[in-house]
């Protein structure tokens, strides 16, 4: 028996962009199309072109390791766990997976919608090759970890998306899979059940299990995994010991940031949506670049497309390694300035004080949520956007040490009677 539980060689995935877009255009499309080609040519065969999403990945993953996947949005991540999942066939080369698999790879993955809570986690059991009595030694356990109890019989489809990640990764960590695959799906959850399921990810690892982690918090990946695997652009850029795998990636991705503004790609399927990140100085000018003493806004453009009471915002900020030093959402405000905003565009902004972070890059990471009875999540995954803070104006300067800038007031007084 091998003593690797996953084996990755050439791995590579291609897919044909346009080849959609040309057999499922808009009806006015299709009409052109017919007025402007009367003999009905077929359209878009010369608009294909090959995107390579992974490209000649090789790569062998002892048993009982816990291995951290990182690198930017569109680097291949999640593409790398669909094929190691059986979700997704490789376009070349071979994955060899030993041990009884565990995926949770997006919300809901796996599970039937029309099925209740307690009939997919019995069905997820026995996917895995678990007996019932196995199952149902681990349900309660399952069902106290998700925090669905009074909901764990109605069926999935009813579920809010944060109930469906919070029982995913109930199910996914507690069937006890040899091998596990999780993606940055935690994010859907609060931060005390992210929390919860980093502890939860802490101890699967400590049982011997292998886990394959995709995650963009830099923090929690050199916290649990030993070993990162850095992809960027489908191709394997560094793979070893976490402690130099992720300085370096955080080193190649700082020098991208060029621009204080980000425009995130629309997605129909959301009925609201943050459409564009700006940086900008106390001046209100855009830029990547601020200074400890002035103040710091981020500025959200967000497309509200249905009306939704109750709607708030949620912004981390943390250093490159994943840190989180700051921490707040729009219901700090009272009242609520995004409960009940008009459809259509409005912008938001969160102004951090001066002399508040200490110098050095910083990442932003923004989601919206919905106090309903329902969540909905239109969180960007990983950095939204970036920015970094110099200090020109105290002593230190930008060599100063900490989380903070704040100017401590001095004092000192004599004592009366020379110290007697």
């Amino acid at each position: 028996m091998t003593d690797n539980a996953v084996i990755v060689q050439g791995l590579s995935k291609k897919y044909q962009l346009g080849v959609l877009r040309a057999a499922h255009g808009r009806l006015g499309e299709t009409l052109w199309a017919a007025l402007t080609d009367p003999l009905g040519r077929k359209r878009g065969e010369q608009e294909t072109e090959d995107f390579w999403a992974l490209r000649d990945v090789s790569f062998e993953v002892p048993r009982g390791s816990v291995v951290g996947v990182v690198g930017p949005n569109g680097a291949g991540k999640s593409t790398l766990l669909k094929i190691l999942s059986r979700i997704t066939e490789p376009t070349s080369g071979r994955a060899e997976l030993h041990g009884r698999v565990g995926a949770l790879l997006e919300v809901g993955t796996g599970f039937h919608p029309e099925l209740s809570g307690r009939e997919n986690v019995l069905l997820s059991g026995a996917i895995l090759g678990m007996k019932r009595a196995e199952i149902l030694r681990k349900f309660d356990e399952i069902v106290a970890f998700a925090d669905i109890g009074q909901f764990i019989d109605t069926p999935v489809k009813r579920y809010s998306s944060g109930m469906k990640v919070r029982l995913g990764f109930a199910v996914a960590a507690h069937l006890e899979p040899e091998v596990l695959f999780i993606d940055e799906v935690l994010a859907v959850g609060d931060l005390a059940f992210q929390e919860k399921c980093l502890g939860k990810m802490g101890e699967v690892a400590k049982d011997g299990r292998t886990v394959i982690f995709v995650s963009h918090n830099m923090g929690a990946i050199t916290t649990l995994c030993p070993m990162s695997l850095w992809l960027q652009g489908g191709k394997v850029m560094g793979f070893g010991a976490s402690s130099e795998i992720v300085p370096q990636y955080v080193r190649a991705f700082g020098r991208d940031m060029t621009t204080g503004e980000v425009v995130i790609e629309a997605d129909g399927r959301r009925e609201a949506q943050i459409s564009r990140v700006r940086i900008l100085s106390s001046d209100g000018e855009v830029t990547p670049v601020g200074e400890c003493s002035n103040s710091t806004t981020i500025e959200m453009l967000l497309d509200v497309r249905r009306h939704l009471p109750g709607l708030y915002a949620y912004m981390e900020v943390r250093r490159p390694d994943g840190t989180v030093v700051l921490m707040s959402d729009s219901l700090d405000t009272t009242p609520n300035p995004l409960d009940d905003l008009p459809v259509g565009m409005n912008v938001i902004t969160s102004t951090i004080p001066s002399r508040t972070l200490a110098p050095g890059k910083y990442d932003v990471y923004i989601s919206l949520a919905c106090h309903t009875g329902r969540d909905f999540d239109v969180h960007v995954p990983g950095i939204v956007a970036s920015f970094r803070l110099h200090d020109y104006q105290s002593s230190r300067g930008d060599a100063r040490p900490g989380f903070f800038s704040t100017l401590l007031q001095w004092q000192a007084t004599e004592l009366s009677g020379g110290g007697k």
